[in-house]
């Protein structure tokens, strides 16, 4: 009897510190239920989660953008002209003056050279993709202040303030246009040259874009000359700070080094044939 009023006193002092039976505490045994249905959904794993009957049971793979015979997304609205041509436009990933500037100084890029295309994809952190109709690199102000280099390179975009910040280093900068085939060539050189066919020429600007390459402004390859002299003297006095002389500068050769408008690499012209050792 002793016993028994130990184990009853232990009980009912456990049932004093534990918190009153309620339904929301209640919890069944660990284990005790089973679920008779395989997976989730409406089926419970019956269908293997192809749903019930129809093609999309039967492995019928529908087209992209097949709605099962109702009216598909894109005829539900109104034409918007906006998108008239939208897959034609042409791309130009872009890269910050900052990101130059690192990789400049993590000798990534050899500023001693003419920086281009193939010098910026041979980083191996920067890619370009002809296919998705990137045509090239635009240069952006973001580190515009942080820029020191003084350097010779050829995007395919850049703002006035990208302009100025080159220039005001002492340096070069130019935009240039390549079509879709040397864009190919000129992102990855190595493939190209082991096929062992000829360089091939680089294409015009398409007849929407000859105004911005002609434009000295922009500092396009095909704009004069002189008239770029001119804008150079022009956007100094705008931004305020004094134009380097190029012509008393010990990289002159570099600094003023520039590919013709039919050319695709440095050093190498048209109808050349590369000879593998």
């Amino acid at each position: 009897m002793a016993h028994l009023r130990e184990s009853s006193d232990k009980a009912l002092k456990l049932l004093r510190t534990l918190p009153r039976v309620q339904i929301g505490n209640l919890r069944p045994n660990p284990n005790s239920k089973q679920n008779d249905k395989r997976g989730r959904a409406q089926h419970g794993g019956d269908k293997h989660g192809a749903g019930n009957k129809g093609s999309g049971q039967r492995q019928n793979f529908m087209r992209l953008g097949y709605e099962t015979g109702n009216q598909p997304f894109y005829m539900r609205f109104p034409y918007e002209p906006y998108y008239k041509g939208h897959h034609m436009r042409r791309e130009y990933p872009p890269i910050s003056l900052l990101q130059l500037q690192v990789l400049i100084d993590t000798n990534r890029i050899d500023i001693s050279q003419p920086v281009d295309i193939t010098t910026l994809c041979n980083s191996g952190l920067l890619s370009l993709k002809p296919a998705e109709m990137q045509y090239g690199f635009q240069l952006t102000d973001d580190g515009l202040d942080n820029f020191k280099a003084k350097i010779n390179i050829e995007v395919q975009h850049a703002s006035e303030a990208v302009i100025a910040a080159v220039e005001r280093n002492g340096g070069i900068i130019r935009t240039a246009y390549y079509d879709p085939r040397s864009l190919h060539i000129v992102a990855n050189p190595k493939k190209w040259f082991e096929k062992g066919v000829p360089i091939p020429q680089r294409m015009l600007p398409p007849q929407d874009a000859v105004e911005y390459y002609t434009d000295a402004k922009n500092r396009g390859y095909l704009a004069n000359p002189e008239e770029i002299s001119k804008e150079r003297l022009v956007l100094a006095q705008k931004y305020g700070y004094e134009l380097p002389r190029i012509e008393d500068d010990a990289d002159y050769e570099m600094l003023t080094a520039a590919k013709d408008a039919r050319q695709l690499f440095h050093g190498l012209e048209p109808g050349w044939t590369p000879i593998n050792l």
